[in-house]
C-alpha cells in the first residue's frame, strides 16, 4: 500500500496542472486536475479527504505505486491535459463514460472537391461537418434518402468517382449532377453543400433564400422544368422541416445537459436543438463510482465537445461547473465565436433543462443491469456495513401512529437490491403503550415466529438483512425480540441487523446505520450504492406504513361519527353517504335534506343532524 512520507508532499508544487497517479509496471491508474497540485493530492491520503468508494476503501491506495505532476499555467490548459491523458491511457479509477448505444452521426468531408453525405458511427478531428447523432438508424437513413432525393449530391465513394467513364442511375434519374464524368463548377457543388447543411441543422430561414434564388434564376433563364423540381423539392423539405418539434420560440442553437442518478449509477443526457428545434439525444452512462454530480457533467460536456461535435451558441446545465469559466472559454476559442454556459432558474430553458432530464430519467428505467452489477451492488453494501453475508434478501420495518392512536407497521422486502412488492405486509398493533419501542418489539415478534414455523421454501424464510427505522433503541427493541425467540444474529450465518436513522434537526446531515455492539454509526456516504438502496427500503416502508395509517384513521374517523348513533345501521349508513357523499356533507345538510334520504325517517333524521353538529362543536 502507498504510504506518502512526511516531506513527500513539500515536493509537489502548489501550481495548477495535473496528477498522474500510476501502479504496477507504471500504469497510469488515474488522472486529476488541480489549481493547487499539492492540496490536492494530500487530500488523498487525509481522513475524510475524499470520500469516494474507491479512495475511502483503500482501494486506490491499494495499487498505488507513484504520483507524477505535470504543473501547466492555468486552470484551461490543466483541463486539456486531463482530457487528453485520460483518452489516451484510459486510467482504471477515472469516469467512465459509455453511450447507451452507438449513434449514427452525418459526415460532409468539406476538404474534398465534391464532398458526399455518409453515415458514420464516430465522429473524428478530421475537420469535417458532422449532423446528428441520430438515436435511430432508422431516422438517419431516412434523412439520408431524404437529401438524396432533392439535392444533387455524389453518393459514390471516391475510387468510384475517380475512375467511372459514364454516369450512373443516379444522374439519369435527376438526383447528381455527374461530377464523376461531368466539369462540374466546384463554386456550385458548394452551393448544394450549402443547402444541405442548412436543412441539416434545420435552418429553414436560409435554406429557403437559397433555393428561391436558384428557381428565380433558373426562372429567368427559362429553364421552367428545372425551376419547377427546385419548388417541389422547396415545398418537400419545408414539409419534413416543419414536423420537426419546436422546443423554443427563439431560433437558436442550444445544447442542453442534464442527468438521472440511481445510487452510484448516473445516466446523462444531452439534447440538441438547432434554430429552435429539437434534432436529436444523446445519452451515456456512469456506474459503480461515487464521483460527484458535477464533475461527471463537467468530464462528459469536455469530452462531448473535443470529440469535434458541433459548439452551439449557448449551453444550458443543471448545475454550475467548478470549473465553468475554463470551459467557456475553451469552447469559444474551438468554435471561434462566444459560448454561453447556463444554468436557467426559470421559463422556457427550465422547461428544456427538464426534457433532458426526463430522458436521463427513461434511459436509466429502460437499462437493465446484468447479474455481476447487482453482485457488486450488493457486496459493497456487505462490506460497508461489516455484514455477515451478502444481503440478497433484505426487509425493513417502520411503525406509524398520530400520538399512539391507530398504531400500525409495514414490512417492506427487497430481494436481489429490488422490491418484491407481492411479499409487502402490514400490521395492526395490538398493544396500547403509545410506545414505539414495544410496537417495533411487537411485529419483530409477530414476523420472526412465522419465519421460525414456515416450511422450507415459503415467503417467510429468514432475510439476510434486517432494517428498522430508527435509532438505537429501535435496535434494541429489535435485537430483544430475536433474543427472546432465540433467533441467531450474531454469527456468520445468523440474520443481519441494522437500524438506519436520519438526523432530524438538520436535514442535510448524512444518513447514520446503527450496528448491534458497535458505539459509532456508520455514516453512508453520498451517491454510493448503499445510501441509495437503504434509503429507498426506508422511503418505501415509511409510505407504506403511512398510507394504511391514513385509511385505519379515516375509517375510524367514520365510524365514531355515524355508527355512534342509535338507529343508524349499515343499511342507513351506507344510503346517507351514496347521498351526501361524506360525514362533513351530512352534518351541513338540513333535517328536511337528510329526511329525503331513502330508509330513513324524520325522528333518526333529526338526531343524525343534532348529534353530528354537536360532535363538531
Amino acid at each position: 500500500m502507498f504510504s506518502p512520507e512526511a516531506d513527500f508532499f513539500k515536493q509537489i508544487p502548489t501550481d495548477p496542472g495535473v496528477y498522474i497517479m500510476k501502479g504496477a509496471k507504471e500504469k497510469v491508474i488515474y488522472v486529476g486536475k488541480a489549481n493547487n497540485l499539492r492540496q490536492r493530492v494530500r487530500q488523498y491520503f487525509s481522513k475524510g479527504g475524499d470520500e469516494r468508494y474507491f479512495v475511502a476503501s483503500g482501494l486506490l491506495a491499494k495499487k498505488l505505486k507513484s504520483i507524477d505532476t505535470v504543473v501547466v499555467a492555468n486552470e484551461k490548459e490543466a483541463l486539456l491535459l486531463e482530457n487528453h491523458l485520460i483518452k489516451e491511457h484510459q486510467p482504471k479509477f477515472n469516469v467512465n463514460l459509455r453511450d447507451d448505444k452507438q449513434y449514427l452521426v452525418l459526415r460532409i468531408d468539406t476538404k474534398k472537391k465534391y464532398p458526399r453525405l455518409q453515415a458514420v458511427r464516430n465522429i473524428r478531428k478530421d475537420g469535417a461537418k458532422y449532423f446528428g447523432p441520430y438515436h435511430s438508424a432508422s431516422s438517419c437513413r431516412e434523412t439520408m434518402r431524404t437529401i438524396n432525393k432533392h439535392f444533387q449530391l455524389r453518393t459514390c465513394t471516391d475510387h468510384v468517382l475517380a475512375t467511372r467513364k459514364r454516369v450512373c442511375l443516379q444522374y439519369q434519374i435527376g438526383r447528381c449532377c455527374g461530377p464523376c464524368v461531368h466539369d462540374v463548377p466546384a463554386a456550385e457543388y458548394q452551393e448544394e453543400i450549402s443547402a444541405v447543411s442548412d436543412f441539416l441543422r434545420g435552418n429553414q430561414k436560409a435554406l429557403q433564400k437559397t433555393l428561391s434564388a436558384r428557381m428565380k434564376k433558373l426562372s429567368e433563364e427559362e429553364a421552367f422544368e428545372s425551376a419547377a423540381k427546385v419548388r417541389d423539392s422547396l415545398q418537400a423539405l419545408e414539409r419534413v422541416l416543419d414536423k420537426q418539434m419546436v422546443v423554443q420560440a427563439n431560433a437558436i442553437d442550444q445544447d442542453i445537459f442534464a442527468y438521472h442518478r440511481i445510487g452510484a449509477s448516473i445516466h446523462l443526457a444531452v439534447l440538441f436543438v438547432r434554430n429552435g428545434k429539437l434534432m436529436g439525444r444523446r445519452v451515456v452512462h456512469h456506474k459503480n463510482d461515487e464521483f460527484d454530480d458535477k464533475e461527471i457533467l463537467g468530464d462528459f460536456l469536455t469530452r462531448h465537445y473535443d470529440s469535434g461535435a458541433f459548439v452551439p451558441k449557448e449551453i444550458l446545465l443543471t448545475h454550475k461547473l467548478s470549473n465553468a469559466e475554463s470551459i467557456q472559454e475553451w469552447l469559444t476559442e474551438i468554435s471561434k465565436r462566444k459560448v454561453a454556459l447556463l444554468v436557467p432558474e426559470r421559463g422556457d430553458k427550465v422547461r428544456l433543462l427538464e426534457m433532458a432530464q426526463q430522458n436521463a430519467k427513461s434511459a436509466a428505467s429502460t437499462h437493465v443491469s446484468d447479474r455481476s452489477d447487482t453482485e457488486t451492488k450488493l457486496e459493497q453494501i456487505r462490506d460497508r456495513l461489516s455484514l455477515s453475508r451478502i444481503p440478497r434478501l433484505i426487509e425493513c420495518f417502520d411503525i406509524a401512529h398520530v400520538q399512539g392512536t391507530d398504531t400500525v407497521a409495514s414490512r417492506v422486502v427487497f430481494r436481489d437490491g429490488k422490491p418484491d412488492k407481492k411479499r409487502y405486509k402490514r400490521y395492526n398493533i395490538k398493544n396500547d403503550q403509545n410506545d414505539d419501542y414495544a410496537s417495533m418489539y411487537e411485529v419483530i415478534t409477530r414476523r420472526m415466529t412465522r419465519a421460525l414455523n414456515a416450511e422450507e421454501g415459503s415467503d417467510w424464510e429468514m432475510p439476510d438483512l434486517l432494517i428498522v427505522d430508527g435509532g438505537k433503541g429501535q435496535l434494541g427493541s429489535a435485537i430483544a425480540a430475536l433474543d427472546d425467540l432465540g433467533i441467531d444474529h450474531e454469527s456468520e450465518s445468523g440474520t443481519n441487523v441494522v437500524a438506519l436513522a436520519k438526523e432530524r434537526k438538520n436535514r442535510h446531515a448524512p444518513e447514520r446505520v446503527f450496528r448491534p455492539k458497535v458505539k459509532d454509526a456508520y455514516v453512508l456516504r453520498k451517491n454510493s450504492h448503499e445510501l441509495h438502496l437503504l434509503t429507498h427500503l426506508r422511503d418505501e416502508a415509511h409510505r407504506f406504513a403511512n398510507s394504511f395509517h391514513g385509511s385505519k384513521r379515516r375509517k375510524r374517523a367514520l365510524k365514531s361519527e355515524l355508527d355512534s348513533i342509535a338507529g343508524v345501521g349499515p343499511t342507513r349508513k351506507r344510503n346517507l353517504l351514496l347521498k351526501f357523499g361524506s360525514v362533513e356533507g351530512i352534518r351541513n345538510a338540513s333535517v328536511v335534506e337528510v329526511a329525503s334520504t331513502p330508509g330513513v325517517p324524520l325522528a333518526i333524521a333529526q338526531l343524525v343532524v343534532e348529534t353530528l353538529n354537536k360532535q363538531s362543536s
